[in-house]
């Protein structure tokens, strides 16, 4: 007889916030879906793996990295993703509704990771001389595009504007509230468009990204929160980690965290100077967040569920049985580890995460250690 599942995950810590379950537990699956979870499942597998010592969670959710377009940055999603245990990546704004069918077609199709997008509020994306040009800032065809491709984009963005009026952050609301969705904002303040004045233009559910960013004001000169800054999240309005090669500072996130202001959301910004010092990998993301005091199950909540609510993906994010089975199983080594920011400045830590097995869709995709693999005198000569 075949054996009842496809893949078994046993004797794993399985950390799934949305089911409210952290301890000992096995998961299988089965074509493609979770098919069952709990502690000592019986029954055998194609392919089965004990992942004693590490830890079965939700493929990993970044909701901000780039994946196409302009700066010569972006990295193809499946080799930056899939070996951290990202399942489902964000690409936010590389295309605009221009080239959106050729990003659909060259990265989003062909990737095993699920790939999802803001699409830019210029036409051109980040290709050229990128986001500055005004007359390419178009609502009503942005719309459009969200609305064609609603499958893949979850959101609009606005990012990197010099420019002195609201053109930028204003067009790219304007075309989500056209289309129903949500927008992503990289804001540089101006003297005429300051960031109180964003916050107050978002609506609940829109993301402000990279929130430990000296770009924008969130302390005061005793190192503070503004109080504008606490009401827009009563309000609603999500706070993104992103990363990124010059957007994490721990000079902010230090006292943010101290005062009880964690990120909604834990994403990269990753792209290729991203990548190099400052290390911005989902892993270490969530790492440096450990180095700061929180939890990790908060960390593993903050980087499955939470996203996949903020990005209106509820389907994803969790390990439900029926669930599409999106998996990471992760590692947390203890010693004496050194994380790096913006200011390549770094912060000592006693705990890494790292990746070692990866499913998607039920399928293995990345195995660091040959877990699931037989041995090289069992395997096939």
């Amino acid at each position: 007889m075949a054996p009842p599942y496809d893949v078994l995950l046993k004797n794993g810590h399985l950390i799934d916030p949305k089911n409210n379950m952290d301890g000992p537990a096995d998961l299988a699956i089965k074509d493609g879906k979770i098919a069952a979870v709990g502690p000592q499942l019986p029954g055998t597998a194609q392919r089965q793996a004990n992942v004693a010592g590490l830890y079965i969670t939700p493929g990993l959710i970044d909701i901000h990295l780039h994946v196409y377009g302009g700066f010569d940055a972006w990295l193809f999603p499946d080799p930056h993703n899939l070996p951290h245990g990202v399942t489902t990546c964000v690409d936010t704004g590389g295309a605009g509704y221009e080239d959106f069918a050729h990003f659909k077609e060259t990265i989003i199709d062909p990737s095993i990771t699920r790939v999802l997008a803001f699409v830019n509020i210029v036409g051109a994306g980040m290709t050229g001389p990128p986001e500055q040009d005004t007359t390419d800032m178009d609502p009503i065809p942005c719309a459009a595009t969200v609305e064609c491709y609603c499958e893949h984009i979850v959101g609009v963005k606005s990012a990197h504007f010099g420019g002195p009026g609201w053109e930028s952050t204003g067009g790219a609301i304007e075309a989500a509230r056209r289309a129903g969705t949500i927008v992503m904002v990289d804001f540089s303040p101006k003297p005429t468009r300051t960031y109180p004045e964003l916050l107050a233009r978002y609506s609940p559910g829109d993301i402000h990204t990279h929130c430990y960013s000296t770009r924008t004001p969130m302390l005061d000169d005793d190192d503070r929160i503004f109080d504008f800054v606490w009401q827009a999240r009563e309000r609603g309005v999500i706070f993104d980690l992103g990363h990124g090669n010059a957007s994490f500072r721990f000079h902010i996130a230090v006292p943010a965290m101290a005062q009880g202001f964690p990120p909604d959301t834990i994403s990269t910004d990753l792209h290729r100077r991203s990548r190099l010092l400052p290390n911005a990998t989902m892993n270490i993301t969530m790492s440096k967040m450990l180095a700061l005091g929180m939890p990790l199950q908060e960390v593993i909540y903050r980087s499955t569920q939470r996203p996949a609510e903020v990005i209106r993906r509820p389907e994803l994010g969790h390990l439900s049985v029926g669930a599409e089975a999106d998996v990471a199983v992760l590692a947390v080594r203890e010693g004496r580890f050194g994380f790096v920011d913006a200011t390549r400045s770094t912060l000592q830590g006693s705990q890494k995460i790292e990746g070692r097995m990866t499913l998607r869709a039920g399928e293995i995709v990345w195995d660091q250690d040959g877990l699931s693999l037989p041995s090289w005198e069992e395997g096939v000569r």
